[in-house]
């Protein structure tokens, strides 16, 4: 630890103190990060329709796969444009908008696998219910 503000430097000494510091992230996340907010609603609105609809257990499974993907991606992708911007000082690198674009492109097809499941999911429900 540093001696003068007492920063932590080194390895966590625990799990606690490990995860302490990973709550802190995803709550760093949740109120930084517009998208990432968006993404909770969506899948709060998501398992919620899924217990009005009595979906099966497996397809419970497959939600929430699809809906832990997308907040990882958003996550990763978040840290990819802190990282990318740090080190571009916040000016202009085509290399750096390559970087950044190609994290976006993977959050975006994590969404679109989300929607899929999404769709497999609930609309066989939904038409069950029409019928």
């Amino acid at each position: 630890m540093d001696s003068q503000n007492n920063k932590q430097t080194g390895k966590n000494k625990n799990f606690i103190q490990a995860f302490g510091h990973a709550y802190d992230g995803i709550k760093w996340v949740f109120v930084h990060e517009r998208n990432f907010k968006f993404d909770m609603a969506c899948a709060i609105i998501t398992m919620g329709l899924g217990f009005i609809l009595r979906i099966r257990l497996e397809q419970f499974m497959w939600l929430l796969t699809a809906i832990i993907l997308v907040l990882v991606g958003e996550i990763l992708n978040t840290v990819v444009e802190r990282i990318m911007d740090f080190m571009s000082d916040h000016h202009y690198d085509e290399r750096v908008k390559v970087i950044k674009d190609v994290a976006a492109g993977g959050v975006v097809l994590t969404a679109i696998f989300a929607i899929v499941v999404g769709l497999f999911v609930f609309v066989p429900k939904i038409i069950e219910l029409l019928n």
